[in-house]
C-alpha cells in the first residue's frame, strides 16, 4: 500500500483528506506542524509527501528544501491557498513535483499522487542517458537537472518517435514562452548530449 505523509495544519481539512485518501487505498500519516513532520520523517520512510506551504511553526517549502539537501527524492505535492507566482516558483525550484491550489477536489489529489508514483517507478533509456526514479544519469554520472527540465525530458523520452507539441511542454513551465522553451531545450541538449530536434511550428522530438 502506498504510504503518504500529509502535512497540513488545518485539522478539519487534514482529517477529511486522510479519510478520502484511505478510501482510495492509500495509507496516510498525518502531521499538523513542521516539527511534527520532522519527528515522523526521522522514524519512517514514505512513498509520497503532500505538504501545505504555510504551517503554524514553519514553511513546507523549507521542509522540502531540507529533505532534498539530504538527497531525499520522494515525490512531493504542495497544497496551498497561495497562488502567487513567487510562491509557486519557490516550490518547484526547491524540488516539488506538483502544486495544487486550494480549494481542490480530493479526487484530483488522488490522480496526481498516482501519477507521481508511476513516474517514480519508470525507467527510460536513450543512448547513454538513463531516467530512473525521477533522476537522470549520463553513464554513471547523475546530471544536475532542475525539476522543470526533468519533467520536459521525461515527456520527450516517453513519446520518442512522435512530436511533443510546445503546448504540452508549456504545462511544465511557470512562465512559458517560445523563447523560454527554446532556451531550456538548448540546455537539455548540452547537458544530455541527446539529439532533441525542433519541428518548425509544432514542437520537439527525440527520434526512436
Amino acid at each position: 500500500m502506498i504510504q503518504v505523509l500529509l502535512v497540513e495544519d488545518d485539522r478539519v481539512l487534514a482529517q477529511s483528506l486522510k479519510k478520502y485518501l484511505e478510501m482510495n487505498d492509500f495509507e496516510v500519516t498525518l502531521a499538523y506542524s513542521f516539527s511534527e513532520a520532522v519527528d515522523l520523517l526521522e522514524r519512517k520512510k514514505y512513498d509520497v509527501y503532500v505538504f501545505d506551504v504555510n504551517l503554524g511553526d514553519g514553511d513546507g517549502i523549507e521542509l522540502l528544501d531540507d529533505l532534498r539537501h539530504f538527497r531525499d527524492d520522494t515525490p512531493t505535492i504542495f497544497i496551498s491557498a497561495l497562488t502567487d507566482i513567487e510562491t509557486i516558483t519557490r516550490g518547484f525550484n526547491t524540488g516539488a513535483d506538483d502544486y495544487l491550489k486550494k480549494p481542490f477536489d480530493p479526487e484530483e489529489l488522488v490522480v496526481r499522487i498516482r501519477s507521481r508514483i508511476r513516474r517514480k517507478e519508470e525507467e527510460m533509456v536513450c543512448g547513454d542517458i538513463r531516467f530512473v526514479n525521477g533522476r537522470v544519469y549520463k553513464g554513471d554520472e547523475e546530471l544536475d537537472l532542475g525539476e522543470v527540465q526533468r519533467n520536459v525530458l521525461a515527456k520527450l523520452l516517453r513519446n520518442r518517435g512522435r512530436v511533443v507539441t510546445k503546448e504540452e511542454l508549456y504545462d511544465y513551465m511557470v512562465n512559458p514562452s517560445p523563447l523560454a522553451l527554446r532556451v531550456m531545450i538548448t540546455k537539455l541538449k548540452k547537458k544530455t548530449g541527446l539529439n532533441i530536434k525542433s519541428v518548425r511550428g509544432l514542437g520537439y522530438t527525440i527520434d526512436s
